[in-house]
């Protein structure tokens, strides 16, 4: 794929990344997907992705995933501890998570999506 194709991050089975694929499928825009579960994380993406958006932007803590955990893993979450915990459970990234080139946008709306592309 070219340097510049954007990556959609996110889970297959997830609705809203299912969204946001059928709509980038739709305006033809080609991309690259990335299963977060699936084809798993890098230490370096994942603070990459905390640097420029935040840990509290990154990790979803209203999933399954961040319910289904011990609450001493949900207890004083700092941005090492983020770091930590999205890459033992990819499934806390907030999806889906768009890298245009390093630009990165989290969550999918067809208005802002169409202003990203636009």
């Amino acid at each position: 794929m070219l340097k510049d194709t954007p990556t959609l991050y996110g889970l297959a089975t997830c609705d809203t990344t299912r969204a946001a694929r059928k709509w980038l499928d739709g305006q033809g825009i080609a991309y690259a997907f990335h299963d977060v579960r699936e084809d798993g994380l890098t230490k370096a993406l994942v603070e990459s992705w905390v640097k420029q958006l935040g840990w509290d932007k990154v990790l979803n803590k209203a999933s399954t995933t961040w319910r289904s955990l011990p609450d001493a893993d949900k207890v004083g979450v700092d941005r090492e501890k983020a770091v930590a915990l999205l890459l033992a459970n990819p499934t806390l990234v907030k999806r889906p998570l768009l890298d245009r080139g390093g630009a990165l946008s989290v969550g999918f709306k067809p208005a802002d999506y169409a202003g990203l592309f636009g």
